[in-house]
């Protein structure tokens, strides 16, 4: 991982002192590992009063997924949650181009863990994976519950909308999949209640959440964030990619879905669909397959040089076998 350079550090640091109106040197600049969509670099702030402990999140690639909101549209949703109560960093200031650093903004560093793999098997944190799934039930309501005049700028997206944009994306790789194909025609004869609506993270899953101890200190990457179907989030929770090989826990690989719904519903969350649940987690199981495509797509594309998107393009054959799997038609 290469050294960031003096001319990054600097523009960083004078962005700092152009948003906050306070002098500011940029110390311990480093590229973090992981996050496909993003580079996401930490830092300290040093100025007169003291030291700040920040993450920079940079738009990686010159194009977005298809759903995903712009970073600055990003950093609203999650500077507003957090002004109301949810857990998740504060946001300090959001880049512009007079920056000279691309699209991108600024938050507090919180300490935790983040790898899913890690927060599924690490025996440090096991006394989190037991509260895990209760902690996502309140955070779940708690986000839902968010007032959505305050988000009048994320798209309101309905799920026949949704099931149709996704095959296009999908079939604008000129990749096919049967397997996917066949999701999307299951998704358009299985279309859940549209009344439904509140705000939803979007990206609400073990990955993007920071891990402590004690349980969940913080939901990050409110990226793919917008108005629509609570039981969205709540399947996604449960999409087999991100319970990193521990199948028999269908919540994030940490937990049941009987503690998570109960907690859900008991924190003021809406009444368990089961059935648009089942629709959800297949939607968003196909998800991830076209994201996987869109990720590889991009490194094919020269949008971005990160042989992580390669990696992760592999991974669209097992989409196809987790959506057989749903589907139950092996």
């Amino acid at each position: 991982m290469s050294a960031p350079s003096e001319d990054f550090r600097q523009r960083l640091a004078s962005a700092g002192m152009r948003h906050t109106g306070v002098s500011l040197s940029v110390d311990n600049l480093c590229l973090l590992s992981g996050g496909a969509s993003s580079q996401t670099w930490s830092f300290d702030a040093l100025h007169a009063t003291g030291r700040d402990s920040l993450i920079l999140q940079l738009a990686a690639g010159t194009g977005t997924f298809a759903a995903a909101l712009d970073k600055t549209r990003q950093a609203r949703t999650q500077s507003i949650a957090w002004q109301l109560g949810i857990p998740t960093p504060e946001v300090c200031w959001i880049l512009d181009t007079v920056d000279e650093l691309g699209e991108g903004y600024v938050s507090r560093r919180l300490e935790g863990e983040t790898l899913g793999k890690r927060i599924v098997g690490d025996e440090r944190l096991a006394a989190a994976r037991a509260v895990m799934p209760r902690q996502c039930g309140v955070i779940l309501a708690a986000i839902h519950a968010l007032p959505r005049p305050r988000f009048a700028f994320l798209p309101d997206l309905k799920p026949a909308r949704m099931v149709e944009r996704l095959g296009a994306v999908h079939r604008s790789y000129r990749d096919p999949s049967a397997v996917f194909e066949l999701a999307l025609r299951w998704l358009s004869r299985n279309l859940p209640d549209a009344s439904r609506r509140a705000v939803l993270h979007g990206d609400f899953r073990n990955g993007n959440l920071l891990v402590a101890a004690s349980g969940i200190e913080a939901v990050l990457d409110w990226e793919l964030s917008h108005v629509g179907d609570p039981m969205e989030d709540l399947a996604w929770l449960c999409v087999e990619a991100w319970r990193f090989g521990k199948r028999d826990q269908p919540v994030g690989g940490f937990g049941q879905r009987e503690p998570l719904y109960e907690a859900y519903q008991a924190a003021g969350g809406v009444r368990i669909d089961e059935s648009a649940l089942r629709f959800w987690e297949v939607y968003g199981t196909l998800q991830w397959g076209v994201i996987c495509q869109f990720l590889c797509s991009q490194y094919l594309q020269g949008e971005a040089d990160n042989l992580e998107r390669i990696a992760i393009g592999r991974r669209v054959s097992e989409t196809e076998l987790d959506l057989l799997n749903l589907l139950e038609v092996l």
